[in-house]
């Protein structure tokens, strides 16, 4: 249970508190680089590394990346536009990015 919640807190703090220190702390032409590399290698990576750490455990941890997409999402609504559709594909994608990681992780393991 120890696992599940240092996982949740640090996808709040990578999905849900990085973007608001972005729109908060870097301004004009500069946060726009920030938010490119938010969400084009910051968020990407994370949502790999999370998954390859959710198939040590799927039992327990299988839902590390579904909660990880979730935040992504609940913190770019938050703090750019609420309802923007875009933020969907880029949540959808970074699920997707979990669980192939989590289940090519758990095959890896298994076969080990």
């Amino acid at each position: 249970m120890r696992k599940v919640f240092c996982g949740l807190a640090i996808s709040v703090f990578i999905m849900f508190v990085l973007p608001w220190l972005a729109v908060t702390f870097v301004k004009g032409d500069g946060g726009m680089a920030v938010c490119f590399l938010l969400f084009y290698a910051v968020n990407p990576i994370y949502s790999v590394i999370i998954g390859v750490f959710a198939g040590r455990n799927v039992r327990t941890l299988w839902s590390l990346p579904i909660f990880c997409a979730v935040f992504f999402l609940l913190g770019t609504w938050a703090f750019f536009d609420m309802g923007e559709t875009a933020f969907i594909l880029y949540a959808s994608v970074y699920l997707v990015l979990g669980i192939a990681a989590m289940l090519f992780s758990a095959i890896v393991r298994k076969k080990m």
